[in-house]
């Protein structure tokens, strides 16, 4: 069986042709003056096309496919539903590229900000002699250097000071408890910086979003030089090594590319996109059509926010959903939820995962298993982390990814062995959404074997 692509844009509203209205009299019946026979036949008429109109829409919903994106956050749930655009919708994704372009100034303007924090807590410590937060693997730099950092501190200053406005206005003015800075998106956010950019709707007035992001591009721009000497710092660096300095796994991607991201005409790659780091919020509905073996499908697909206080939300969309692709990032063996600091993002994920397995609402989902993050996760342990030191359990296997992985997909498949209520098929994949060729490769699997499932519950030839 084989995919091709699709036909038509994804849309969040389908317009549906109205049924052809029999021959009847436009005035009310009790209004004419018609015999027992005819109204009889006038009544026959309508509720015929009232039971075609019902099977149009039976054989219509026969041909929708909902799939929901399920895992706690930063698992790539939204990363993997930029690759179903990108696979089944490539120029969906060429109109949104603009819209982007702040969500990766954000990106930049973040991490320059955790460094320059890291550094100060670092230089306060060393300061005071506090023994407890110092570490002896990072050395004490010297005046000269320390002058040269604080140099530079005092010249990004601009940069840093636009990070919380160009937050409020990408995410709409939403915010979380604790003022933590961050973009928190609902679908349709693009609309808010697509707007006021030469080639792009000029005609339109540019709105505050527009000028914020404007000016984030002058002061990147402006500092550049700044970003990169940071960056580059030995301290950093080591800082980095050690795990002592966390940014956001998108970070070095883009600190590594700032003098591309920095010019003026910059325009987000497709590799940009996928890199960035953007929270949802709410449950958001990505439409695709997919033609596979000469016959149409409608594919829905539905991104969630995935934080703890999030997945109430979910519970409203599983009662008819036909799949659920659940990812579990594999490089999270050394994260904590940042909503709970005692709760390792492993363990949480084998417990989410484990209430999918156990949901009675679920029990007739197609249920695909997506251990996500390999690249990552080779990273870490090329680095020197030890898997052990995290995950107690793992014991002295050997530290090396091949057995990493096995033991954790053992996990995964045992929980689903133990718990799931209606012994369904499990599908597991290893993944890396950075990687577009294998990703869509096992988009391709996934969905023909997601489309098989349903032809066979549905009775679809």
């Amino acid at each position: 069986m084989t995919t091709a692509g699709p036909t038509r844009h994804p849309t969040h509203v389908r317009s549906l042709s109205a049924p052809a209205a029999p021959d009847i009299p436009l005035q009310p019946l009790w209004e004419l003056d018609l015999g027992d026979a005819e109204a009889e036949r006038i009544s026959q008429l309508i509720d015929e096309e009232l039971k075609k109109e019902q099977q149009r829409r039976k054989e219509a919903r026969k041909k929708e496919i909902k799939v929901m994106l399920l895992g706690q956050a930063e698992s790539g749930k939204s990363t993997l539903q930029k690759q179903f655009q990108l696979y089944y919708a490539s120029q969906t994704l060429e109109h949104e590229r603009p819209s982007w372009r702040p969500i990766v100034y954000f990106n930049i303007i973040k991490a320059v900000r955790m460094t320059l924090d890291e550094l100060d807590y670092h230089f306060a410590a060393q300061a005071s002699g506090n023994a407890e937060v110092m570490d002896s693997e990072i050395e004490r730099p010297t005046p000269e250097v320390l002058e040269e950092i604080l140099a530079i501190r005092g010249r990004l200053l601009p940069l840093i000071a636009i990070e919380s406005s160009l937050a409020f206005e990408l995410s709409g003015g939403v915010s979380v408890i604790g003022g933590r800075s961050d973009v928190f998106v609902r679908g349709g956010w693009q609309a808010l910086t697509s707007r006021g950019r030469s080639g792009h709707d000029v005609s339109t007035p540019p709105n505050k979003t527009v000028a914020v992001t404007n000016l984030a591009a002058r002061t990147l721009n402006e500092t550049c030089s700044d970003v990169q000497a940071l960056w580059k710092q030995p301290i950093v660096q080591n800082l980095v090594r050690l795990q002592k300095l966390k940014l956001d796994e998108s970070a070095p991607f883009f600190l590594h590319n700032i003098e591309r991201v920095a010019e003026p005409d910059y325009l987000p790659t497709t590799d940009d996109i996928l890199n960035v780091r953007l929270q949802t919020l709410g449950v958001t509905e990505h439409i695709f059509d997919i033609v596979v073996a000469g016959s149409r499908y409608i594919w829905k697909l539905y991104d969630v926010g995935g934080a703890r206080g999030q997945r109430h939300a979910w519970v409203p969309y599983f009662d008819d959903a036909t799949a659920i692709i659940f990812l579990a990032p594999l490089s999270a063996f050394d994260q904590y939820l940042d909503e709970d600091m005692k709760t390792n993002r492993i363990d949480d994920s084998l417990q989410l995962f484990t209430a999918i397995c156990t949901n009675q609402l679920l029990k007739n989902t197609h249920l695909v298993l997506l251990l996500n993050k390999v690249d990552l996760l080779k990273k870490k342990l090329e680095a020197g982390l030890k898997v052990r030191k995290y995950i107690t359990s793992y014991g002295h296997r050997p530290n090396r990814y091949e057995d990493v992985a096995e033991y954790f997909r053992a996990h995964f498949v045992q929980v689903h062995k133990k718990k799931d209520i209606s012994r369904r098929s499990l599908y597991v994949h290893f993944t890396s959404m950075l990687d577009i060729k294998a990703t869509q490769g096992i988009i391709i699997n996934v969905g023909e074997a997601i489309i098989r499932s349903h032809i066979a519950k549905t009775g679809l030839a």
